[in-house]
């Protein structure tokens, strides 16, 4: 069996590498630019995804490949019928195999996708815990349980997000997760520092791991016996890391030289050295453990628990390659010279460079031995979900409420009854869970825990507003605070569909300033077409006593930018009831995309979703039930208050200063003037909406017409906007340029202070008063700066 995995493994270091050559060197290029492809990095990973993939992996099992060991992931696909030869031609060209694996992009059977190092390994942790969290579900099934693992190459351990995640992986009780270091002590920048392996066991004891390492392969073990052996065994663990790679590099007879000069004349160890060739001396010192396939192999086999494991395997960075051990080798490429010198030693002929049993004496054995790994034998392990009935939500009041408190009433209320969404429903919070109104919710449905933890409160009879009881049945899982958890941790889950087969609705709730702390993350969550909720809470310096640090500005535009999620941000609780019914199908949908002909956007595809909210109540408008106001809050803005032929006024807000603008357009309309306001609840989906349509029409479809282009339709032209936000302004101003319209902005550009509401609108110039101070300047004939003073 040894002999098979070498033999796949010579196959995948030869395919993944003559894949990044021809991107490189072949294939034609329309610029010069460097195609790149990571060959050295990929050659130190070939071992172990060898022993992996063909001898240990599971169907159940999930892998999140290191960004740069792509093309060996992609090679191993290739081998089994999953990745087609066109694709590893156009290796990282349009519509090729991609750089760093996808999810979404790529055609073969990517667990989780990697490119941003450190997300892709944390990522595993929280999976883990989210098959946990099914597995105890009474509607969980009885699923085999898989393990998490990723590839993690030594430099991603400079990744702060990773030692967040161990810390939440502890408390949590992790299991079935494994992490392989590829350890071969070279980055992108230099050689990784001396005795690294030493803190990073110490690190990972401490968070309760099993601690492997994986340092030396079969011939090395097997010298260690001769006589000798123990001097070449101490002289390898004292060699420096730059001094080993170096000497790798340089070759078979400098490692005799250098060792001969290290340990003398000794007998023993001089034997054992001179017994060997200048080949096999180096085939000797670069067998270490990562290296060797079978010791690789054996070294999993060898796991009979469900603990987590990191597995330190010693590497040599471009092993088996004429670059290996260089430090320059992270993004240097084999020249044609050195490419054709190693086609011949890895004996493979001219024209068969893209064979996949090129150098197999029995290919019909060869592929029996592929057909055989039981991780393939399944298939692609692409799996769905029943879609979750979503049930009627209204809310309406009379009273004055805000979309925070209005939040957690409609969730208070979905945990009272028992549909089916609310038992899939789990909420997830970085130590925010009181403060963004997930209390009631959690009261009811409790905090998750693999065992039963009891509330030392309830059980001393202390009176507490939080029940906090850990159960294998909760529907809440607690974290630290560390905002880049959050974000994995609803990646996670938001792929349970698909990982696991049985469908999540992940709801996150954060402190909206600190959406900037795990952007990162959210980036990477939505990149994998993750499905869930993420509830940005309290918002804006509406925020006031909190001052600055806890004010937020941009977040407005991150909801716009960030592909794959829906930003809203709601004034009023009925506008949030109806987002969050419409939400709750959007996150569950997986149509084809084709646009909807009314608003040009692609809401069949679905997505995640992002609610901006805010603390502060604010007088209701009463129940209403008419279709525009439904159907234009989901679209993105509805008329408040409609224009006439004349109007030559419209005030459009969006979120927290919905009174301030309606109480402008009242005082405004005193003055005979014709005004409107626009109820903005999705600048995102208004804006998605006109871009798309415009390239409708860019594509000869010239009757597309945008939702924002239908509202303001009937807007003379010389009508000004007057927009409105507690964000930065440029959510808002480019709705002048739909139509043409002047418009004035009003909104937040610089960091906010201590205040009250009243002292920090006015300061901002969002308040009522500036907002009629702007339109009396028009009607005074003054000239109205583009963009509006603030701060």
């Amino acid at each position: 069996m040894s002999e098979d995995l070498k033999a796949i493994e010579q196959r995948l270091l030869w395919l993944s590498h003559w894949m990044i050559h021809n991107a490189n060197h072949i294939r034609p290029k329309a610029d010069g630019i460097k195609v790149g492809g990571h060959q050295a990095s990929s050659a130190s990973m070939v071992s172990i995804m060898t022993a992996l993939y063909f001898r240990i992996l599971r169907p159940e099992d999930r892998v999140a490949v290191k960004p740069h060991a792509s093309p060996i992931f992609h090679a191993i696909q290739y081998l089994m019928g999953n990745q087609t030869k066109e694709k590893m031609e156009n290796f990282r060209g349009f519509g090729g195999v991609q750089s760093y694996p996808s999810r979404t992009k790529d055609i073969d059977d990517v667990d989780f996708s990697t490119g941003s190092v450190g997300l892709g390994v944390a990522i595993t942790s929280f999976a883990s815990i989210v098959q946990d969290y099914i597995q105890a579900k009474t509607w969980g099934g009885d699923q085999e349980q898989g393990r998490m693992i990723a590839l993690v190459g030594d430099a991603e351990l400079d990744e702060g997000n990773i030692y967040e995640a161990l810390q939440e992986g502890w408390k949590n009780d992790l299991r079935n997760c494994w992490w392989i270091i590829d350890y071969n002590r070279q980055s992108l920048d230099g050689v990784v520092r001396e005795g690294l392996f030493q803190r990073v066991e110490q690190i990972f004891d401490a968070f309760g791991w099993d601690v492997v390492r994986v340092k030396y392969g079969v011939l090395q073990r097997a010298a260690f016996e001769e006589p000798g052996g123990d001097k070449l065994r101490q002289w390898i663990d004292d060699c420096p890391n730059q001094l080993y790679s170096a000497l790798t590099y340089m070759g078979g007879a400098v490692w005799r030289q250098r060792l001969m000069d290290a340990l003398g004349d000794q007998g023993d160890v001089t034997a054992l050295i001179n017994a060997r060739s200048d080949e096999e001396l180096a085939a000797l010192m670069e067998n270490l453990g990562g290296n060797c396939v079978s010791t690789m192999a054996d070294t999993f086999a060898a796991i009979d628990h469900d603990r987590p494991v990191c597995f330190l395997a010693y590497t040599i960075k471009g092993w088996g390659t004429p670059i290996a051990g260089h430090k320059d080798n992270h993004g240097g490429l084999m020249n044609k010279t050195q490419m054709a010198e190693w086609q011949k030693h890895m004996g493979v002929a001219k024209g068969e460079e893209w064979d996949k049993f090129a150098t197999i004496a029995d290919p019909a054995a060869f592929e029996d031995t592929l057909r055989k790994a039981p991780f393939f034998a399944k298939g692609r392990r692409r799996y769905s979900d029943e879609v979750v009935d979503v049930p009627a939500i209204a809310l309406s009041s009379d009273r004055e409420i805000s979309t925070q408190m209005a939040f957690g009433k409609i969730l208070d209320d979905l945990s009272k009854g028992d549909s089916v969404l609310a038992q899939r429903i789990v909420t997830t919070s970085p130590d925010v869970t009181g403060t963004t109104n997930l209390g009631p919710w959690v009261n009811r449905r409790k905090l998750f825990a693999r065992a039963h933890q009891e509330d030392t409160f309830k059980a001393e009879n202390i009176p507490s507003t939080a029940k906090w009881e850990f159960t294998p049945e909760g529907q809440h899982i607690e974290l630290g605070i560390a905002e880049m958890n959050l974000f994995l941790l609803l990646a996670a889950a938001g792929l349970s569909h698909s990982i696991f087969g049985k469908r999540l609705i992940p709801i996150g709730t954060v402190y909206d300033p600190f959406v900037s702390r795990g952007l990162d993350a959210l980036n990477y969550a939505c990149y994998q077409d993750a499905r869930f909720m993420i509830v940005g809470t309290p918002s804006g310096v509406t925020l006031a006593p909190e001052g600055g640090a806890h004010q937020s500005i941009a977040s407005p535009l991150i909801g716009m930018s960030q592909d794959g999620l829906a930003a809203f941000e709601p004034a009023f609780a009925d506008e949030l009831a109806v987002i969050m019914e419409w939400a709750f199908s959007y996150l569950q949908k997986d149509g084809e995309g084709d646009p909807d002909e009314r608003t040009w956007l692609r809401d069949e595809t679905g997505g995640s979703v992002y609610l901006r909210l805010t603390t502060n109540p604010i007088e209701q408008p009463g129940k209403r039930v008419d279709d525009d106001f439904r159907q234009g809050t989901i679209d993105g803005a509805y008329w408040l208050r409609k224009p006439g032929p004349n109007c030559e006024i419209v005030i459009a807000y969006q979120g927290a200063v919905a009174q301030e603008a309606i109480t402008a357009a009242g005082q405004i309309a005193q003055g005979r003037r014709d005004v409107g306001v626009l109820a903005v609840t999705s600048a995102d989906r208004l804006n998605a909406g006109w871009t798309a349509a415009q390239r409708a029409r860019a594509n000869g479809i010239q009757d597309a017409e945008a939702h924002i282009e239908t509202l303001l339709a009937d807007v003379p032209r010389n009508c000004t906007l007057i927009t409105v936000i507690d964000g930065h302004p440029a959510t808002l101003s480019w709705l002048g340029a739909v139509n043409g319209h002047q418009t004035i902005p009003h909104g937040v550009e610089h960091f906010g202070q201590t205040g009250t509401i009243a002292e920090l609108y006015r300061h901002f110039r969002i308040d009522a008063s500036a907002l009629v101070q702007s339109a009396g300047e028009l009607s005074h004939g003054r000239k109205i700066p583009r963009i509006a003073a603030v701060g």
